[in-house]
């Protein structure tokens, strides 16, 4: 087993756990209102998609519909923030302006695997065309890079953050009462800041 598919198996545990996790969270909580119960659902899609992303692993979904859904929901996060108070809208908003960036990256990743620069030049075709295809194909490359950069620093800076705060308090916070409370705890962190530093690995290693 190589390097890679070491790497692989482990975004594929992490993001399986996260799945289990936001599922159980959705499922498991009657107190959870009809906004949180998506949260969790949109978070149970994306870390499925993520967890078999690495082995593209025979003919699955196709990528346009998934990149059309996961856009969806990144819009989803910031829009949904509207329905709440004036006074707390904008903290509600920056509290769930990580989720949309992570689903957006999402929609990259799959929207870049169907993109043009990923189809071959005709072996047919004059030299100024192949010379236009290839220096069209250059440029959204560049682009794609700075999309792609942008995305991952955001993500992993949020990641930090998520996984240092509250450090001391690990041992003594329970993610059971977290749940009960409806609050996100030391442990909500700790999920949050694994599956955004894990969306950055595959933001920078994914086929």
């Amino acid at each position: 087993m190589s390097a890679t598919d070491v790497v692989y198996c482990m975004l594929t545990a992490l993001f399986t756990a996260a799945a289990v996790r936001a599922l159980r969270h959705a499922l498991g909580s009657r107190s959870l209102g009809w906004r949180s119960r998506v949260d969790h659902l949109l978070h149970t899609a994306m870390a499925l998609a993520m967890a078999v992303m690495p082995w593209n692993c025979g003919p699955g979904l196709p990528e346009l519909p998934q990149t059309v859904f996961f856009a969806a929901a990144a819009l989803w996060f910031p829009l949904t923030a509207a329905g709440c108070p004036q006074r707390s809208r904008l903290t509600t908003t920056a509290r769930r302006l990580p989720y949309a960036v992570g689903m957006a990256a999402m929609a990259w990743m799959t929207l870049s695997m169907t993109g043009p620069s990923h189809e071959p030049v005709a072996e047919g075709l004059p030299s100024e065309h192949q010379a236009v295809h290839l220096s069209h194909s250059a440029g959204e490359t560049k682009a794609g890079t700075v999309v792609t950069g942008v995305l991952a620093l955001y993500l992993l800076v949020n990641a930090l953050r998520s996984l240092t705060r509250g450090m001391p308090r690990l041992r003594s916070v329970s993610d059971a009462v977290a749940i009960s409370t409806g609050t996100r705890g030391t442990y909500g962190g700790f999920w949050d800041g694994s599956t955004a530093l894990g969306t950055v690995i595959m933001l920078l290693v994914h086929p």
